[in-house]
């Protein structure tokens, strides 16, 4: 059988490595930070990246292909995992399908589901349920936002490195002045920003459907939703789990969406229950990778990654089954700054929890966290008693 290669070691590809060999498949993994806790695991070959996108990203893969003699039935699966890395390939899919198999929609989807005044154009299109939203680039477009509802969500039209090392995922924003004030401050690193009407909820009303969507109209589904977010409510996922008596609406209302836009391979959909009306409101796309808590199918017996694989060998996928009683992914560090903040327990009202990195028969990724956590500590220790060895001198 052939392999599975996974670009990305973060948290998510970590996921994914671990759904893939307890399923019995051979994997490799390919990461540019060798600190990321996928490298640490017990499971996979690993292959150095010298970077997860640009065209260095295909240069890499096409190197290690060459290397590991993949070429014809011997070439693996791939799976993606970072928005970056799809954004770098997408148009490079005819120099890829050489060396590996994979399924991405066409570059022209793909960009447009990568920007969210795409998405909106194209959700619109296809009537699905969004919330109100504009896209500001320009100074004199800024009035565009003063008929929304506030508060509303201010975020980047596209993910960019200079913007994320800068600012928050997402702002929460009160009034048309803070709107300006904040835009003031990120429009000299991106101008490219994109605001939206505040849905009213607990983070624990965001829920999501995982799928994989074959070229041939097979598709899986997984449905789930958050519990706490990091931070709370504008970022991503600290934990959560799956969320059985929406699922057949949820994957209605992806299947829908995603079937009229024509999006194949790995996909998802995040939406947000609103509290006053309690419609179920399209909040952002996930395409052509896997997402951040991918793995939390798997552990609650619907294994996406597996089904992927499967299904790009052109196999039919097994009956999964679904557990009884649902099982939390948490990143445990996350979920208590979130608990923290929130005022809530750390506890989860006795739900079978499974940590993001801690497995008792993988429990490398933990112990790399520790260890990178006690080195931080004491190198600010030691520069603490630097500078204050030098201001007593």
């Amino acid at each position: 059988m052939p392999r599975a290669l996974v670009v990305g070691a973060g948290l998510n590809g970590l996921g994914v490595i671990r759904s893939l060999a307890r399923a019995g498949v051979a994997v490799d993994l390919a990461g540019a930070d060798p600190g990321a806790p996928g490298m640490s695991s017990r499971y996979g070959r690993k292959h150095r990246l010298s970077s997860s996108h640009g065209t260095a990203l295909k240069e890499d893969l096409l190197r290690i292909a060459e290397r590991e003699g993949w070429q014809g039935e011997a070439r693996p699966v791939l799976f993606l995992t970072e928005e970056e890395s799809v954004a770098s390939l997408r148009r490079d899919q005819t120099d890829l399908h050489g060396a590996f198999r994979f399924t991405l929609p066409h570059p022209a989807v793909l960009e447009k589901l990568m920007h969210k005044e795409g998405f909106r154009e194209l959700a619109e299109a296809a009537g699905s349920p969004i919330p109100a939203t504009r896209q500001i680039r320009e100074g004199e477009e800024l009035d565009a936002a003063k008929d929304l509802r506030y508060p509303i969500v201010l975020k980047p039209g596209r993910r960019d490195a200079a913007y994320s090392a800068r600012f928050r995922k997402a702002y929460r924003v009160e009034s048309y002045a803070e709107l300006e004030t904040l835009c003031h401050q990120i429009r000299p690193v991106l101008d490219d920003l994109v605001v939206q009407e505040w849905i009213e909820g607990r983070d624990s009303d965001i829920y999501f459907c995982l799928q994989y969507r074959s070229r041939k109209g097979k598709h899986l589904s997984f449905t789930g939703r958050k519990l706490r977010s990091w931070p709370p409510g504008v970022g991503g996922t600290a934990s959560c789990t799956a969320a059985p008596d929406v699922a057949e609406e949820l994957d209605h209302l992806t299947s829908d969406f995603f079937t009229a836009t024509g999006v194949v391979g790995l996909a998802s959909m995040e939406f947000k229950r609103d509290a006053r009306s309690g419609v179920f409101m399209m909040v952002e796309p996930t395409v052509g990778r896997t997402d951040y808590q991918e793995e939390v199918s798997t552990l609650n017996g619907i294994n996406i990654p597996y089904a992927a694989y499967l299904l790009e060998l052109g196999l039919d996928i097994p009956e999964f089954r679904q557990s009884v009683r649902p099982v939390v992914w948490r990143d445990s560090r996350a979920d208590r700054q979130s608990a923290a903040m929130t005022g809530q327990s750390v506890d989860l009202n006795g739900a079978r929890v499974m940590d993001a990195l801690w497995r008792r028969d993988d429990p490398g990724p933990k112990i790399a966290e520790l260890q990178t956590r006690i080195k931080t500590r004491a190198n600010r220790y030691l520069e603490r008693l630097r500078r204050s060895g030098k201001a007593h001198t």
